[in-house]
């Protein structure tokens, strides 16, 4: 006979939940979460602008990194087409996101200017 003991586990579990989870409750009123932000008067079109800003940020870090990438894959290829044509695409596709991370970048400035009240 296969003896079973899932139910101590879960009478363990159940048992340590129901003395966690009251201090747990009473420690939310003690933790305080700031706005990451910054602020308390942002309106949605800050918010938006601060993660198209993180994104672009994020970009102009990535795409150094790919290139380097590339660059390796070029470099190892030794004479394998395979490989060279794998770096090349790196680099292409590398280059068409920055362009369009750029052209995003652009447009929304551009959008912002257009849709300005005076």
């Amino acid at each position: 006979m296969m003896y079973n003991n899932s139910m101590p586990k879960g009478l363990l579990i159940l048992i340590f939940l129901g003395l966690v989870l009251p201090l747990l409750v009473s420690a939310i009123e003690i933790i305080k979460i700031e706005n990451p932000l910054g602020g308390e008067d942002y309106t949605f079109r800050d918010f938006i602008d601060k993660i198209i800003t993180f994104l672009f940020n994020v970009a102009l870090a990535v795409v150094p990194l790919m290139v380097v990438i590339a660059g390796f894959y070029l470099v190892t290829a030794a004479g394998e087409p395979a490989r060279i044509q794998t770096a090349k695409n790196i680099i292409l596709y590398t280059i068409v996101g920055f362009v369009i991370i750029l052209l995003a970048k652009g447009f929304i400035a551009l959008l912002e200017q257009i849709l300005q009240t005076p």
